[in-house]
């Protein structure tokens, strides 16, 4: 009598589905077997590294002093992961007195210089990980290795190191990130650059100025960007020369720059800034001019009410309100512009500044004002709407000596 398999093995093709399913299932067994099996060791790994998480957060203070010896967790690779783990998410909310109890820690724990050889002698994700988690410690003396890393041939680890240097937000990371690129040039995608020249460039922004002047294309876009967002007021005659420059960047840059310069030539340049055919270039001038309040200003800042972007009219309404002594007049000018969108704008502003009661009762008794001027002021201020007949007198609106008429 045959068996049920010599049967099997008889049907030929038959007989090859069936191993295959048979195959299949021993595969799927095996599948759900391992997953079973991670699962559990993930289970049981967390649970232990909550734990000794907890363990570790109890004795924090004991820990950090050194009170705690290091080699009772320093040799086991377990405790050490986790201990600078907490170490370096404890730098992002640190202020600076924890900040240096912190460094001087994992100085004297090792683990910085632990980190810069993984850094300078690893390879892959392993030396990427070493290189991030250097820049989170912002020691000083991890920013040669990471600027080492910058030469790497591969994209992943350079991004990894401009990471690291833009995270020690120092400027010694500055120097090293502008020497590389004047070396080598754009090689990684603007944006990581952009953002990692801010950080390390806010405390010395005068370190961008000689490469900006050498370099071209879009690398000089890039810090022409960077110097617009890190510059500051001491640079302003320095920025000069960039106002009539071909990068609208450098010319936003200028502006900002010069937006608290005390000077008739910062005057003059944040004007002729206004004009400019960028709008954030305008903006940035405009804002200058508001921060500056100088009453020359105002026939340029009346004039970027008419503005065609609307961020350069709400700053300019804003610029305008700071003139709290010469509201009326101001307010007669905006109304001459017959400009709905500017009306709009400065009505804004006033009602933003809680002022509308104030410039309302300065109408009311003001004197040199006729009775059905007046009457159309007031309505313009309660309705927002712009007058059918002009009914003010007619002046040069640009004239800034008409404001105190």
């Amino acid at each position: 009598m045959t068996s049920i398999f010599e049967k099997l093995w008889r049907l030929s093709p038959a007989a090859l589905v069936f191993k295959a399913i048979l195959v299949a299932i021993a595969a799927d067994a095996l599948l759900l077997a391992f997953i079973f099996l991670r699962r559990t060791y993930r289970r049981r790994f967390f649970a232990k590294r909550d734990a000794r998480v907890f363990e570790f957060r109890l004795q924090w203070d004991a820990l950090i002093s050194g009170k705690i010896p290091y080699e009772t967790w320093r040799r086991k690779t377990f405790d050490r992961r986790i201990v600078e783990a907490l170490a370096l998410d404890a730098f992002e909310a640190a202020g600076p007195e924890e900040s240096a109890r912190l460094l001087k820690f994992m100085r004297a724990s090792g683990l910085i210089q632990k980190r810069i050889f993984e850094a300078q002698n690893l390879k892959g994700w392993r030396r990427m990980r070493a290189l991030v988690a250097l820049g989170r410690t912002r020691a000083p003396e991890g920013v040669h290795a990471l600027a080492e890393a910058l030469r790497d041939g591969h994209l992943e680890v350079r991004l990894a190191a401009l990471r690291g240097l833009g995270r020690t937000a120092c400027p010694q990371a500055a120097e090293e990130i502008l020497a590389w690129v004047g070396e080598a040039g754009l090689q990684v995608p603007a944006l990581p650059l952009q953002s990692a020249l801010i950080q390390c460039c806010t405390e010395r922004p005068q370190l961008l100025l000689p490469f900006v002047k050498r370099a071209e294309g879009t690398l000089r876009e890039i810090l022409g960007r960077v110097l617009g967002e890190v510059a500051t007021p001491a640079l302003g005659f320095e920025l000069l020369q960039f106002v009539d420059d071909e990068h609208e960047e450098l010319r936003a840059a200028a502006a900002r720059a010069m937006a608290q310069a005390d000077s008739s030539l910062a005057l003059d340049a944040l004007a002729e800034l206004a004009q400019d055919r960028t709008w954030f270039v305008r903006l940035r001038a405009i804002i200058g001019l508001g921060q500056l309040a100088d009453p020359r200003a105002l026939p340029t800042l009346l004039t970027a009410l008419t503005d065609s972007n609307r961020l350069v009219r709400i700053r300019a309404a804003e610029a305008l309100v700071q003139f709290r002594a010469e509201m009326v007049p101001i307010f007669r000018q905006v109304v001459q512009l017959r400009d709905r969108y500017g009306l709009h704008a400065y009505l804004t502003a006033i009602e933003n500044g809680d002022l509308r009661g104030k410039l309302e009762a300065q109408l009311q008794n003001n004197t040199k004002i006729m009775g059905e001027q007046k009457g159309v002021l007031l309505k313009v201020l309660q309705t927002g709407a712009m007058p059918l007949k002009d009914r003010l007198t007619t002046q040069d609106v640009l004239n800034p000596a008409g404001l105190r008429q």
